[in-house]
Parts: structure tokens; C-alpha cells; sequence
């Protein structure tokens, strides 16, 4: 399949949920702690397999930017200063269809790592963001 660029992105800061609309009609609304802790980052991802570094602590962050790359991709500014990643349209395709796979098994590795997840506060307001 090839690579389709969103119609819509939208940040729900209050719910802390980015929802992705897609040409083909499906839309994703992924937890921006999700998104923080899948970043496509050497800071999280490491330079090879085995690397990664488990993500922790996030259940609060939100993203205070959202930054057009080109025709490709974004850059999500976390609040918690992160901001090396880029997101193209493959991966957060990827991150929305695999969703659910991808959420349990970083669940699973933070259990396995002794981590207890509090839960989230609230923050408001929404920004949109119109891909070219």
C-alpha cells in the first residue's frame, strides 16, 4: 500500500489524544503518552535492536507543538522537552493500525520492569494541524 498522507490532524490536549484522519476514511486517535513512548527517536529506540530504552513516567506528558517535516512527516514537541523524533506517515499509520499490539506489549514490559502506571492528569484546549 502506499504511503497516504493524513486530511486531518488534531490535537485533543484535554483528553491528550492526536486523531489522525486518513484519505481512505479510517481514523486513529492515539494517547499522546503512546506516542511518547513508541518515538522514533535514537533517545528511545537506541542505534540497533536491543538498544531501546523502556519509556516510563509518561502517563502526563503532552505535546506542545506539532511541526510540519517537509511533505512526510511531523515533529511532536512533548512537555517533557522531547522533541527529536520524527513521525512520517508510515509509522503513525503503523502506530495507529497496530495500536492495540503495541499498547499491551509496552504494558507487559512495564510490569516486567516493576513499573506501577499512576493515572493522568487533565490539561485543555485542541490545535489542529492541516497536512499540505
Amino acid at each position: 500500500m502506499a504511503k497516504m498522507t493524513p486530511t486531518d490532524i488534531a490535537l485533543h490536549q484535554t483528553s491528550r489524544i492526536l486523531e489522525l484522519t486518513w484519505p481512505d476514511g479510517e481514523v486513529h486517535n492515539l494517547p499522546v503518552e503512546y506516542l511518547r513512548v513508541y518515538s522514533p527517536s535514537a533517545e528511545v529506540r537506541g542505534h540497533g535492536p536491543g538498544q531501546e530504552v523502556l519509556q516510563l513516567g509518561k502517563q502526563d506528558v503532552n505535546i506542545k507543538a506539532i511541526e510540519p517535516v517537509g511533505h512526510y512527516a511531523i515533529k511532536l514537541v512533548f512537555d517533557d522537552n522531547h522533541d527529536s523524533g520524527l513521525y512520517d506517515w508510515g509509522l503513525l499509520r503503523e502506530l495507529g493500525e497496530d495500536y492495540d499490539e503495541y499498547w499491551a506489549d509496552y504494558l507487559a514490559r512495564c510490569e516486567e520492569a516493576g513499573h506501577k502506571r499512576e493515572e493522568m492528569t487533565s490539561f485543555s484546549t485542541v490545535q489542529t494541524y492541516k497536512p499540505d
